[in-house]
């Protein structure tokens, strides 16, 4: 087992009372830092969010890294796991175990194939399969710790059994990703009874990195908000029917 990676970490602006933890795995090529804006944006509504390494290299090792930071106590709850590509295959993976102070999974831009491409792209071709972003573009691109053509990496084992993930399931995927195309999605998560799984439009793999990254971070920030209300993410914001708005005006 290698040495644990350095933990990126976001925390709640001075004088807001933190409101829950957030625990990312990164997927595959990427670092923690690689979700600074995220971190920061989900900082900012009061919830602490801590970044590990890709876990493709040293399974065990993120591993445990992660089921430490859920178990820590100084961390406030809830505390839910969120993976992207393929650190969302090791969340639910984690999920599955029983992994202790574990109480909700953010899963984004799940891999649906061993793997996800035939052959290695050039660098613009991968930029273009992962995010249309700018700002993450030229993140990506001047990244020196990014691993470049790491999308043909083999993706671990699918998702575990439905009957052993016990915990809240909230699931990001982008509707134009080519590298794990939605409708594939749709199919694997129907393994998980319950899953709310959303799309967004125009998006593509890198779900919570990519053009309506502030999008992504708005649902999840809702989510959060309705597991912190109620363990049955009871909605809180309901609309109300045209109709009755019209006898209310």
């Amino acid at each position: 087992m290698t040495s644990p990676q350095p933990v990126h970490a976001w925390d709640e602006p001075e004088g807001i009372a933190p409101r829950g933890t957030l625990v990312v795995l990164p997927g595959r090529g990427e670092h923690g830092g690689v979700y600074e804006r995220f971190g920061r944006r989900i900082a900012t509504d009061g919830y602490r969010v801590r970044a590990l390494a890709d876990p493709s290299p040293d399974p065990d090792a993120v591993a445990d890294q992660a089921a430490k930071l859920l178990r820590d106590e100084t961390l406030p709850g809830p505390r839910v796991l969120v993976g992207s590509d393929t650190g969302a295959l090791y969340a639910a993976w984690l999920a599955a175990r029983g992994t202790p102070g574990l109480d909700a999974l953010v899963l984004a831009g799940l891999p649906t194939a061993p793997h996800a491409l035939a052959a290695t792209p050039d660098w613009e071709t991968e930029l273009d399969q992962r995010t249309a972003c700018p700002t993450h573009r030229g993140r990506l691109t001047s990244d020196g710790a990014f691993r470049r053509g790491a999308l043909t990496d083999a993706a671990p084992a699918e998702l575990p059994a439905p009957d052993g993930i016990f915990v809240a399931v909230l699931a990001l995927h982008g509707a134009d990703d080519t590298v794990s195309p939605l409708s594939q999605a749709r199919r694997a998560y129907r393994a998980l009874p319950g899953v709310e799984l959303v799309s967004l439009a125009g998006t593509r793999h890198d779900a919570l990195n990519d053009v309506t990254h502030r999008t992504a971070a708005a649902t999840i920030v809702l989510f959060l908000e309705r597991l912190r209300h109620s363990p049955s993410l009871a909605p809180i914001a309901v609309p109300e029917d045209r109709a009755v708005r019209k006898d209310l005006a």
